[in-house]
């Protein structure tokens, strides 16, 4: 088992992180050849997937969520804690904290245009977001 921890700083929400860099560095670092590398977002208001890192398709997807989880309704964590971020914690429930992507010959197996990407969701300004890469073989 090989593990690495990025800080990954996003300036709030909306914001799309390529991660396929950092996280095939970590197959480089690691030395292994094949296995699996898990991708993990500690924190209940940011999420972890693939997506093709292009212009149109991450305004899509900042718009389908805001569909599934609109700015504009109430949200029971809001009235509860007052922080307004109830949205936030919908979105990155649904996306998830977590991928797994496959690896052989030391290269990700990932599709011709399919990045890893960190979704920032919370409503806050900058912060940093600690994501942990796990390699298994």
């Amino acid at each position: 088992m090989f593990q690495r921890d990025i800080q990954i700083p996003t300036d709030g929400e909306g914001e799309i992180v390529d991660l396929t860099p950092e996280v095939a560095g970590a197959v480089r670092e690691s030395g292994m050849t094949s296995g699996l590398a898990t991708v993990f977002v500690g924190g209940s208001t940011a999420a972890v997937t693939t997506i093709e890192y292009e212009p149109g398709v991450l305004e899509d997807l900042a718009r389908a969520l805001n569909v599934i989880a609109p700015r504009e309704i109430a949200y029971a964590h809001d009235r509860a804690w007052g922080d307004g971020n109830g949205r936030s914690h919908v979105r990155a429930a649904l996306v998830g904290p977590s991928l797994s992507v496959p690896f052989r010959d030391g290269r990700l197996l990932l599709g011709t245009w399919q990045q890893v990407v960190l979704l920032e969701l919370d409503i806050r300004a900058a912060r940093s977001r600690r994501v942990t890469v796990t390699l298994t073989d």
